[in-house]
């Protein structure tokens, strides 16, 4: 008889699906937080009196960073919805395979409606080209803490 054989963690493979899920909805709890916290406040600037002293660009921009917010939203909220829908159902490989897959298109989409975000703040304040200036570092902060940074990481070696 063969033993079925381990995962790189050491873990037996329902154990490393389990936790794996675990760490997701962690993850997704802090997302969430952001993303719905941003879209509260994106509801909020039609209600300001400066929302009328908007010009077409500025009213298009704030309806697009808000869309991408829903976006946002809506994919970083999608994994629990998977998970009410298909609780015991023993497609946990599965949940935990797509829940990854849609989390970090929900990421991609709140690091956009951020950055969208620091677009109007400083246009308003400033005008378009710092706005496009202060979003286009933005996008350069994300790209380089979220993706540069960890793909630079250098695996362990020996003993853990």
């Amino acid at each position: 008889m063969t033993t079925p054989e381990l995962p790189s963690d050491g873990d037996p493979p329902e154990q490393t699906i389990n936790r794996n899920w675990t760490e997701l909805v962690q993850e997704l709890r802090a997302t969430q937080i952001g993303v719905q916290v941003l879209i509260g406040f994106l509801l909020a600037v039609p209600y300001t009196t400066k929302f009328d002293t908007l010009d077409r660009f500025e009213k298009a921009a704030y309806l697009v960073v808000l869309s991408i917010a829903v976006c946002a939203t809506a994919a970083v909220l999608a994994p629990i919805a998977y998970h009410r829908i298909l609780f015991r159902r023993g497609v946990r490989p599965w949940l935990v395979e797509t829940a990854n897959t849609i989390a970090r298109a929900g990421l991609v989409l709140a690091a956009l409606s951020m950055c969208g975000v620091v677009f109007l703040a400083f246009d308003l304040a400033a005008g378009k080209v710092a706005g496009t200036v202060a979003a286009l570092v933005a996008v350069v902060g994300y790209v380089v803490l979220w993706l540069v940074v960890p793909l630079r990481a250098h695996p362990p070696t020996g003993p853990r």
